[in-house]
Formats: C-alpha cells, structure tokens, sequence
C-alpha cells in the first residue's frame, strides 16, 4: 500500500520522482487518467503505466472518483506537469546495475532461448540458454523453473536499449579448477621404503660409473706401455746394425 514520504506535498515543487502518493481520479480519457494529489495540478497517469499486463481501455481499470495509489514519475516544474505511475518503482535504477555485480532475483519467465529474472530493476533481466550452466542445456525448463530464487552476475547493461544481460554459469566453480585440485590431492607421496630404494639405486649407478673409468684409465696405461716398449725394441735394433 502506498504512503507518503514525510510530509504530505503541496505544491508541484515538493514532488520528487519515486514519491508514493494518494490520489482521487478527477477524469478518464483514452490515454489514461488525471489523477489530483492534492498539489493544485492533476497528474497524468498513462494507460501504460495502469497495470504491468496489457491494458485495452483505462476504465477496466479506474473509474472517476477512484482514490488510487501512485508514485511520481517524472516532474517538469517549469510547465507545471507532472505523470504518475501505479506501477511500483524499481529498486535498482540502472545507474545502480553494474557489469560483475551479483544479484538475487525471481524467475518470471521461461522461453525457449532462456528465462527472464527479475532483479528489481524497471525491466526484467535475461538469462540466455548458454548462460544458465556450464553444461550443454536443451530445454531451459531442465534447470529453473517460473518462481526460482537464482543468485546471478550482471554481464552486461544496456540503459538505452534497457536490456540486462544475466549469467548462472559465470558463478559456477570451474570445473578444470575442481579437476586440477583433485589431481593436486591424489599426489602420490614416496614412502621412507621407496626412498631409501632410491638412494640405492643412485648408488648403485655412481659404483658402476666408477668401475667404468677405472678400467678405461687401465686400458689407457696399457696402451702407452706397450707403444714405449715398441719404441724402445726399435732403438735396440738400429744400435746393432
């Protein structure tokens, strides 16, 4: 139910956008009603402003002499107009809707491409179907339902377009990360058994690197002893002759 916001106004400049006001309908026209808030002028409230379903003639909804609650829309002090809305106003305007925020809101419809969130901004936010799991989805409908609380991250705002792109799917854990943390978990760690098998096995590798140069310093030796005995058989011969 409507109040007023302290004081009761009344002139046109004591209104302020968003103000909840109690009014009577002083008139019905095609378009909508003039409705008097008791601040010397009537406000206009629009058909389409009546009711958030379609609304094909303004008297299905208020009648003259109706005492309506509405809230102030939009004010132009200097031509002395002002237009009315029964609609309630957002809680979120859209300088409020940030890329990255994160959200509550109700499911208020499903379509085939994705569902539609409200998040208490003026227009209804999109979830798309590629946004609604990491998973593949064929039907929306598999993962929320028309009534859903879902918690989502605004991707995208569009103030002039007044579209508001949503996403389940960018708050989901990754599932690499999840995979590699697991993985991380199961890391096989060496027993004192496996270590000390180890150790001798490295041992075991420097003994035989060991005997290699060994015996390769034996053969080395060999072949320069015999290359000096050659030598010296050679000189023994040439003093006889």
């Amino acid at each position: 139910m409507a109040v007023n916001n302290g004081d009761k106004p009344t002139s046109i400049n004591d209104l302020k956008p968003k103000m909840a006001l109690t009014g009577v309908v002083k008139k019905v026209e095609l378009f909508g009603a003039f409705v008097d808030v008791g601040v010397g002028q009537d406000g206009l409230l629009h058909i389409s402003q009546l009711s958030s379903e379609r609304v094909r003639n303004v008297t299905d909804v208020v009648k003259e002499g109706q005492e309506v609650n509405v809230w102030v829309m939009n004010v132009d002090r200097e031509k002395g107009r002002f237009s009315l809305t029964m609609l309630p106003p957002a809680s979120l305007s859209w300088d409020e809707i940030q890329p990255g925020a994160v959200l509550t809101g109700k499911v208020e419809r499903v379509e085939r491409f994705g569902a539609f969130v409200n998040i208490g901004a003026e227009r209804l936010g999109r979830i798309h179907v590629s946004e609604l799991s990491s998973d593949y989805v064929r039907n929306p409908e598999d993962v929320v339902k028309v009534g859903d609380e879902v918690t989502v991250k605004v991707l995208k705002v569009d103030p002039q377009k007044r579209q508001i792109d949503l996403s389940i799917k960018a708050l989901e854990t990754p599932t690499a990360t999840v995979v590699e943390e697991a993985e991380a978990e199961d890391e096989h760690i060496p027993t004192a058994m496996e270590l000390a098998l180890r150790r001798a096995m490295q041992g075991t590798d420097l003994e035989s690197e060991l005997a290699r140069q060994r015996s390769k310093k034996r053969k080395k030796g060999a072949a320069v002893s015999k290359q000096q005995e050659d030598i010296l058989a050679r000189t023994l011969q040439q003093r006889k002759r």
